[in-house]
């Protein structure tokens, strides 16, 4: 008998609770709920795109381990829809690992491969820093970018893997946990954020 979440891959993880539907009262009851973790969300969101989605991480024992966000909008390239779910998590929760189609709780291995390349793949500013994100290998119909901010692990997930093109254009991220902008534009729910359950 254990009290803990289990994988029945992973073993013990913190439990996601993702809302059904997303506006700007479920924005601002989750925001309340988080602590410790940033909640990134671009803004301000490129032409097109809106919030699809907003989900969190951890038990009242944890406390938040990890926060994860989906926009949707044009996809640069393309020329159809695209969709892309950024990851805020403590070392060791592997959220991020399950959207970006890796195994395991940490993308350490996968982000040592991708440092042999000296530069950087993507660059965003994460709260007015500079934040470097290198690609990942990722399953095929998706494409995963990690770096480091706020001294957690950010991923930036993108399906099509050509929306991840989008990170090419100067994003800029902003932790919603500090000021929940009213100006943002709500869609409808993004079908990726199940995936990682």
């Amino acid at each position: 008998m254990f009290s803990d979440w289990r994988c029945y891959r992973c073993g013990p993880v913190p439990p996601l609770h993702v809302p059904e539907h997303v506006g700007q009262e479920v924005m601002e009851a989750v925001v309340a709920r988080i602590s410790g973790v940033p909640l990134w969300c671009p803004w301000p969101l490129p032409a097109g795109w809106l919030v699809t989605g907003v989900g969190w991480s951890g038990d009242e024992r944890t406390g938040t381990e990890a926060t994860v966000l989906a926009c949707s909008g044009p996809a640069p390239l393309c020329g159809g829809p695209g969709d892309v779910v950024l990851v805020a998590e403590k070392p060791g929760v592997g959220l991020g690992n399950r959207y970006a189609g890796l195994a395991g709780p940490d993308p350490g291995p996968y982000l040592q491969e991708a440092l042999k390349d000296t530069a950087a793949h993507a660059k965003v500013k994460a709260d007015g820093w500079p934040t470097p994100l290198w690609a990942v290998a990722s399953g095929g119909d998706r494409g995963a970018y990690v770096g480091e901010a706020k001294a957690m692990w950010l991923y930036a997930v993108a399906w099509p893997a050509t929306a991840g093109y989008l990170f090419a254009e100067d994003m800029v991220l902003h932790d919603v946990t500090e000021w929940l902008p009213p100006e943002l534009v709500y869609g409808a729910p993004s079908p990726y954020l199940h995936r990682a359950r």
